[in-house]
């Protein structure tokens, strides 16, 4: 089941906000354990380093990820 409509995609709020005081393309890593979070359009060009349950995997965001979970990734 997805999610409703009216409520719009769950994107985790701190790591918006992290995003917010950096420039894209730079070389910082945000490490992230929200993997249930969706790619928005604001995180392209951002490295971002999501929790594997063991590991961080560094992965930058590209256009062809948005509406998809970091989790997929």
């Amino acid at each position: 089941m997805s999610r409703s409509s009216k409520k719009g995609p769950y994107i985790y709020r701190k790591l918006l906000k992290k995003l917010a005081l950096l420039t894209p393309g730079g070389k910082t890593v945000i490490k992230t354990w929200a993997r249930s979070s969706e790619v928005s359009p604001e995180m392209i060009g951002h490295t971002i380093g999501i929790h594997s349950g063991k590991d961080f995997i560094s992965v930058t965001i590209a256009e062809e990820m948005v509406g998809h979970r970091l989790g997929e990734f």
